[in-house]
């Protein structure tokens, strides 16, 4: 598949372009900063291009089989770069005819699923502090559903540095419950199997150990 890929030098997204690149995906990166991304693989284009703005972008989504964007605040101060940053790649993907989207959200402001101490204890917690990331990304979301793409939102749980192990749970708009950690590499391992499962359109997906 032709995958361009936003957000490739982040955490997620690295994984992302390691795992697709060598599962023979032809992966088109749109970065700001060429420097931070290292990988070097016969199946790798790296470009530059402001995210925020259709024109520049609208060139690397054409003839993408899918976008994914893994973009994330890098902070807990107030921001709306998911929800600026996806409004836009939605906007290019219109323009060029591209129609398969796939974003990174988090599990973290859904709470169908949840056991009841994550619920009623953990969660109120971690809105209060978590309030302007979780608050861009369910705008984000609001966007995407009302694209008329052809999209699937994935949302991982707490996530960490471990290593892809392709054993996690996931679930069709719920949470998986008791799943609170997922790796960055599992996360990749599940955004790339849904890149064609026509069971993932227009649903979020969440996944978790």
């Amino acid at each position: 598949m032709k995958i361009t890929l936003f957000g490739a030098t982040g955490g997620t997204g690295k994984q992302l372009v390691d795992q697709a690149c060598a599962a023979g995906h032809q992966v088109t990166a749109v970065v700001r900063d060429p420097a931070r991304l290292t990988r070097t693989d016969p199946n790798l284009t790296v470009v530059t291009a402001d995210v925020m703005t259709p024109d520049s972008i609208a060139p690397h989504v054409a003839g993408a089989d899918a976008v994914i964007t893994a973009i994330g605040s890098p902070d807990l101060k107030p921001t709306t770069i998911q929800t600026d940053s996806t409004r836009s790649i939605i906007e290019a993907m219109r323009r060029q005819g591209t129609r398969r989207l796939l974003v990174v959200s988090n599990g973290g402001m859904a709470t169908e699923g949840d056991g009841p101490v994550t619920r009623f204890l953990a969660k109120p917690i971690l809105s209060r502090v978590l309030r302007n990331p979780w608050g861009d990304m369910r705008v984000m979301e609001e966007a995407v559903r009302a694209s008329n793409l052809d999209w699937t939102i994935v949302r991982p749980p707490m996530l960490t540095d471990g290593p892809r192990t392709g054993t996690y749970r996931t679930a069709v708009d719920r949470n998986v419950r008791g799943g609170i950690r997922l790796s960055r590499a599992n996360l990749a391992d599940c955004i790339l199997r849904h890149l064609n499962d026509p069971a993932a359109l227009h649903v979020a997906i969440a996944a978790g150990n």
